[in-house]
C-alpha cells in the first residue's frame, strides 16, 4: 500500500493551485476551470498557512444555492474554514477513509508544517485500481505458473 506521498510523486503535476481569501469567487473559477481542478486552497498572499479550502460544491451550496453572484462574493465569504489534511506518510487508506467519513474530495498533503500536495479522490481511485490490477496479475502468474516480466 502507498503513502500519500508516494501517490504526490507519481501524479503527473506536482502544482499547487491557490487563491488568497480576499478574491472574488468568480476568479476562483475562473483559475479551477483554466487548470481543470475542483479545489483551490486558500492562502494568504505573504504567509505560508493555509486559511481554508474552497470546492466546488462550495460555490454551489453557497452561491447558486443562496443567490449571490460569483463576481461580488469574495473567497473568504464562502470557503471552508477546517481544513482536513494528511501527512505524507499516512496510507491510501487512511486518507480513503478521511475523505469518506467528512465527505471530501480533496485533501492536502503536509510535511510538518510544509504543504507538500493535495490528493483528490480520483488520484486515490487511480492508484488503488492501479494496485489492485498489479495483485491480479500477481496472482494469475502464480496461479498459471508463469513468470511475471516485471517481478
Amino acid at each position: 500500500m502507498k503513502t500519500a506521498r508516494q501517490v504526490l510523486e507519481s501524479k503527473p503535476t506536482q502544482a499547487i493551485y491557490s487563491i488568497p481569501p480576499g478574491a472574488t469567487v468568480y476568479a476562483a473559477l475562473q483559475l479551477m476551470a483554466e487548470k481543470g481542478i475542483g479545489a483551490l486552497l486558500v492562502i494568504e498572499r505573504g504567509e505560508s498557512q493555509i486559511v481554508g479550502i474552497l470546492s466546488e460544491r462550495d460555490y454551489a451550496r453557497k452561491v447558486i444555492l443562496m443567490q449571490r453572484t460569483s463576481r461580488e462574493t469574495f473567497v473568504r465569504d464562502i470557503m471552508t474554514s477546517a481544513v482536513i489534511y494528511v501527512r505524507g506518510d499516512q496510507s491510501t487508506d487512511e486518507c480513503m477513509a478521511l475523505m469518506t467519513q467528512h465527505r471530501l474530495r480533496h485533501l492536502p498533503v503536509m510535511d510538518g508544517d510544509k504543504l507538500i500536495g493535495m490528493l483528490s479522490i480520483g488520484d486515490l481511485v487511480k492508484d488503488i485500481i492501479s494496485e489492485q490490477r498489479f495483485i491480479i496479475e500477481q496472482l494469475e502468474h502464480y496461479i498459471t505458473g508463469t513468470a511475471h516480466p516485471q517481478v
